[in-house]
């Protein structure tokens, strides 16, 4: 077996980035770890409801041997067998990204030797993480580029904090991921705006989409509300889309009680507004920190980003504790920034 890699969980952004990156290539690799100080960084440290269904995912799609797997535990020991496909189901219980969750499993699960199906329940659409929108429309359309067929489905709505939404994903390896070069992004092909009213009122959504209207200029026919009683709570998120032809950005802002639909949408406006003022850049700070592990495994590839995120130059540095891959990184005029993944 090979010899334990000892990982500081506190190192980086020390939140739970580290672990989900740490267990992917764990289980990819053979390579058992432990983690001490898991998200020494955050104001609740050690192990959350969501990170140990990522734990506990993980240890199930390859029969690892785990010690440390408890709600609040600060160390965790991961020694990890052999990928399995199969029809997998795990269940948050909170609100938790169920997003986050798939993060962990898929890398591993795109290099099993059959394809598998997993459902996932807890949070859909959550402050600070990828909503499921990002991941069909941005990030597994790249992913699918590379050589898998990834497809995703929305069953159920989850807000935080309520939860029970219900996301299903089925995975077709490839044998081989293939590099992918994301370095323009070229004209914009389409803009899309949709305001997400969960048990709530629709004037809520028509304010938001008002401000996008009035900041961005975007046309009526651009602009939609969703309402949706398939949510166990309340729940109101302002998607807006970007797509050109290499990739397509989603920019989202949550509601939450005591902020109003207009601060909302002017949170939005400003994350699309920073995307289309950098000079060609293809790739936003969250698909960039997504991106890296594929490329790694890929054994190569490239993209121009926005900025290198605490988040990003974390993975960076975990990558290079499992995986001979070679991750630069360099600013070009205009805030421009080139990441290169080579073998």
């Amino acid at each position: 077996m090979p010899d334990v890699l000892l990982i500081d969980g506190a190192e980086g952004e020390g939140g739970g980035q580290i672990l989900r990156s740490a267990l992917a290539l764990s289980i990819i690799t053979r390579r058992p770890f432990r983690m001490d100080n898991v998200r020494a960084k955050r104001s609740r440290p050690g192990l959350m409801r969501q990170h140990l269904t990522a734990v506990t995912a993980a240890a199930q799609i390859c029969g690892a041997t785990v010690d440390g797997a408890a709600i609040g535990s600060s160390r965790l020991a991961f020694a990890p067998k052999d990928v399995r496909p199969g029809d997998y189901h795990f269940a948050i219980g909170t609100a938790g990204s169920t997003t986050l969750v798939l993060q962990t499993i898929l890398p591993p699960l795109l290099h099993a030797a059959g394809p598998s199906r997993v459902t996932l329940e807890g949070g859909t659409h959550n402050p600070n993480c990828p909503p499921f929108d990002f991941l069909a429309r941005t990030f597994l359309p790249l992913v699918n580029r590379m050589g898998p067929t990834v497809t995703a489905r929305l069953e159920r709505y989850g807000f935080y904090p309520a939860g029970g939404g219900r996301l299903v994903f089925d995975i077709t390896p490839a044998a081989t991921l293939q590099p992918i070069e994301l370095l323009t992004r070229g004209p914009v092909t389409a803009r899309r705006a949709r305001a997400l009213v969960a048990n709530l009122p629709r004037h809520i959504g028509e304010r938001e989409l008002a401000v996008v209207r009035a900041k961005l200029n975007w046309p009526d026919d651009a602009l939609t509300v969703e309402e949706t009683r398939n949510s166990p709570g309340p729940g109101n998120a302002l998607m807006l889309e970007v797509e050109s032809k290499g990739v397509t950005e989603v920019f989202t802002a949550f509601g939450a009680i005591g902020v109003s639909a207009e601060a909302v949408a002017e949170r939005a406006v400003g994350y699309a507004r920073e995307y289309l003022a950098a000079p060609d850049v293809p790739v936003g700070e969250c698909l960039a920190d997504q991106l890296l592990l594929p490329l790694a495994l890929a054994g190569g590839g490239a993209f121009v980003t926005t900025k290198i995120s605490r988040h990003t130059a974390t993975n960076i540095d975990l990558i290079a504790k499992f995986l001979p891959a070679r991750i630069m990184t360099g600013e070009s005029d205009g805030g421009r920034w080139l990441v290169r993944v080579e073998s």
